[in-house]
């Protein structure tokens, strides 16, 4: 062991670890969710990406010097590069709004610097955890912002889980462009559509909401560098928050700008966490929290027809519809968007990939179904049209069949009026 000290006192802490005394009491102290920070790679690396910009900044404005910038910055990359994160063992959820996890960072980095630059760990004198790796910083603008380029860095890795699923269901717009089928409104038969157009549907929804992800996770990359404890500022010296943005600029590609004002930053930082959860709910698919429901029953309805077929056999609940409520701790958020890839990615693989169309009985259907009398309207008109839906409702007889038996049409011209390019789009037909 080696001996730390801070404001309560001395302690011991394990000659192998990287973190220090700090980390060690919040291990003591804290025991809430079982969820350990060590399990959220992006938020340490969305935490070292922070540090790293500060010790830029700090270098630049001549708070710490280069050779200490330096040592941080490579520390840094350590921890962006996967390494080390098993040294930050402490609960995802403390008191101090964040500061046993800045302060975990602080060390390890510090650490790891002081053995960059030939020292051994806990010789803090020649790099401070708190002096010089959270130089010009406070948890209160430091934690904040390695929570947002957290969430910056799981929306970049969520973008491609999505893009595959709507490669997957235009792939299957195609596949079924021809195959016609019963469009339904309110589970009730409505007039023809192909089974291509409802996936292209599903995949032009997931389209739009990809745009929404992209614009609204924008939102992540407002940060309050600069603003260390209240906002005013503090501590830190002109030009540091500018200083800290474009260091992440030239390093990371993350393009942050400071918020407008820097006061309430904790308020504020709420705020900006919560405006891209909306893109996150209206997912077609979302991550489920409460009990999931069997299915939705416009989908239970499309099955039970036994139009598509799915490639693993009938299994309820293939695509949840069920609204979900987001908490906005990054906590919650990362696991949300980690079930959505992970969801996605199920639902590509077992399920859309697979689905084959069952095109006889989907015309058998659109044949047999009273809802082509709309399209016959404009050729037998209307009157005609509610004589046969009423005789085929009763009987349960097919509107194919009698419009044959009371020779409105022949069988020609009642084929030619349900070729698909025909019920598909406007169209004039004359007899």
């Amino acid at each position: 062991f080696r001996t730390e000290s801070d404001l309560l006192g001395s302690k011991e802490v394990p000659t192998e670890a990287l973190y220090g005394v700090q980390t060690s009491r919040a291990m003591e102290n804290f025991h809430i969710s079982g969820q350990l920070l060590s399990n959220y790679h992006n938020f340490i690396r969305g935490m070292a990406i922070t540090k790293k910009a500060a010790a830029m900044a700090n270098v630049e404005v001549e708070m710490i010097t280069k050779e200490q910038g330096d040592a941080i910055m490579w520390a840094c990359d350590q921890l962006i590069e996967g390494k080390y994160h098993d040294q930050f063992p402490i609960d995802m959820i403390q008191g101090g709004a964040g500061t046993s996890t800045n302060m975990c960072a602080n060390e390890v980095i510090a650490n790891l610097a002081l053995e960059r630059m030939g020292h051994q760990r806990g010789e803090y004198q020649y790099c401070s955890p708190n002096d010089v790796v959270n130089a010009s910083q406070s948890t209160n603008d430091a934690y904040p912002c390695a929570i947002h380029m957290a969430l910056a860095l799981e929306h970049l890795e969520f973008m491609p889980h999505l893009e595959q699923m709507i490669a997957a269901l235009d792939k299957k717009r195609e596949e079924f462009k021809d195959v016609v089928k019963m469009g339904r409104t309110q589970l009730q038969d409505a007039v023809p559509m192909t089974l291509g157009q409802t996936f292209g549907a599903f995949a032009d929804s997931l389209r739009g909401e990809y745009k929404n992800l992209r614009n609204t996770a924008d939102e992540f990359l407002i940060v309050n560098m600069g603003a260390t404890a209240i906002g005013t500022g503090i501590c830190s010296k002109p030009g540091y928050s500018e200083a800290c943005i474009k260091g992440g600029h030239q390093r990371h590609h993350l393009h942050a700008r400071l918020q407008r004002r820097h006061e309430a930053p904790g308020r504020e930082d709420q705020q900006d966490l919560q405006r891209p959860a909306p893109a996150l709910q209206r997912s077609p698919l979302r991550p489920e929290r409460d009990p999931p429901p069997r299915a939705p029953a416009r989908f239970e309805h499309h099955a039970r027809q036994g139009e598509p077929r799915h490639p693993r056999g009938d299994e309820p609940g293939v695509l949840p519809h069920h609204r979900q409520r987001h908490d906005h701790q990054p906590r919650f958020r990362q696991r949300s968007i980690h079930l959505l890839e992970n969801g996605f990615d199920t639902l590509r693989t077992l399920c859309i990939d697979g689905i084959k169309a069952n095109k006889e009985r989907c015309r058998q259907l659109v044949e047999h179904s009273i809802g082509i009398v709309t399209m016959l309207n404009p050729i037998i008109g209307y009157k005609t049209s509610t004589k046969i839906a009423k005789e085929a409702s009763e009987t349960g007889r097919g509107v194919y069949e009698l419009v044959l038996e009371h020779k409105l049409l022949t069988k020609e011209q009642l084929d030619e009026i349900l070729k698909p390019e025909n019920m598909l789009q406007p169209v004039e037909l004359k007899f």
